[in-house]
């Protein structure tokens, strides 16, 4: 008897379909997303259902969950390391393998020696309300044998959403008619109850969790009923703390049959003048092909920019064609650019960041560190 085979490639129609939905199109909390994924791609909640397990087994998809609008739970920057070359690797492995509160951990290079080339590991990194950033990364740089390290808190988001499928093939200068939003980054309280429905809520899907009613599962896991759950997943939305239900690609490695989503990962810094930033960031952001757009301040050792976004392609040169009609484009609305840098990603790890005390104070104690020490 034949078997049945679920096409896993990104390219098969039916999963393009699903992709380009499930990327970063299910914003918010939904009490069932995978049925608002089925509902937008026009195809039947079972397919959907069928399709993304044979993709996260294939490891096509890396992870499935419930993102945070992390930057309001836990303060957040993205930090650039200045590491020896003999440790870098090292380095990539400890901030990957064994510390929670790093996120994308990559190794970038720049075309040509410029302002911080030397920086070479960057990472994300959020530490917990009540805790010092400072400490934690100098804690951190002893360990990596980082001889400095740039913190870079992110002042406003402008631009935030993956679709690498929806990506594809965009031409460079396409953006849209309204300028990008502004996120603020203002930290929020939460309630015992919601860190309790948090940790659940945020945990990726293993594939046997891809069905319909996920919460269902997760409110038991909270210890709440299903009801209660749902109540405080809403509440914890309208408090803007809950990002997109999202499905994760595996962008960096190829899939078994050769295929990449992606190849090129940049980073692009401009200095704009001081006080234009908010102004210069939005017209940035409006451009579809970045999945990030933020102001954060380089300092010195980045000669200074204060606008930076991320950009994927499987081109270099078609990376660099964006971002040239991204420089024209603020050349043109009258925004003056007195720098400007590309660090291209080379290693990379993705994951989750953790953000909650209590995990951040047990592994403090796992690795010999009184938490009262690190205290803002």
């Amino acid at each position: 008897m034949a078997t049945h085979t679920i096409p896993v490639e990104i390219t098969d129609p039916v999963n393009a379909r699903i992709l380009a939905v499930s990327e970063d199109r299910i914003a918010g909390f939904l009490d069932d997303p995978f049925e608002e994924i089925a509902r937008l791609s026009g195809l039947p909640t079972e397919t959907v259902l069928e399709r993304l397990r044979g993709m996260v087994e294939a490891g096509v998809i890396r992870r499935i969950r419930q993102t945070l609008m992390a930057t309001n739970l836990a303060p957040g920057a993205l930090v650039a390391w200045q590491v020896p070359a003999e440790r870098l690797d090292e380095g990539f492995d400890y901030l990957s393998k064994d510390e929670p509160f790093s996120g994308h951990v990559v190794i970038r290079s720049t075309d040509a020696e410029t302002p911080g080339s030397v920086y070479r590991l960057w990472t994300t990194l959020k530490v917990p309300q009540g805790f010092s950033m400072q400490r934690h990364c100098e804690m951190l740089a002893s360990r990596i044998g980082a001889s400095a390290f740039r913190i870079m808190p992110a002042k406003r988001l402008f631009a935030l959403g993956v679709g690498h499928v929806r990506r594809k093939g965009m031409e460079p200068g396409s953006r849209s008619d309204e300028l990008g939003v502004v996120l603020d980054t203002n930290i929020v309280t939460l309630s015992e109850l919601e860190w309790q429905v948090l940790g659940p809520l945020k945990r990726e899907f293993t594939i046997d969790e891809v069905t319909s009613q996920p919460w269902r599962a997760r409110a038991r896991e909270a210890g709440v009923s299903y009801e209660e759950f749902l109540d405080v997943a809403h509440g914890l939305s309208a408090k803007k703390v809950i990002g997109r239900f999202s499905t994760f690609l595996e962008h960096v490695k190829p899939s078994a049959t050769g295929e990449r989503v992606t190849r090129y990962n940049a980073l692009f810094h401009w200095r704009v003048p001081e006080g234009r930033e908010i102004e210069a960031g939005r017209e940035v952001g409006r451009h579809h092909i970045l999945t990030h757009a933020y102001w954060r301040e380089g300092g010195a050792e980045f000669a200074n920019v204060n606008i930076m976004a991320v950009a994927h392609g499987t081109e270099k040169a078609k990376v660099l064609e964006h971002k040239a009609a991204i420089d024209s484009h603020l050349e043109a609305v009258g925004i003056p650019v007195s720098y400007t840098n590309v660090f291209w990603g080379g290693r990379s790890e993705i994951k989750p960041s953790e953000i909650t005390p209590q995990s951040y104070e047990a592994w403090l104690l796992d690795q010999g560190i009184e938490p009262a020490t690190m205290r803002a």
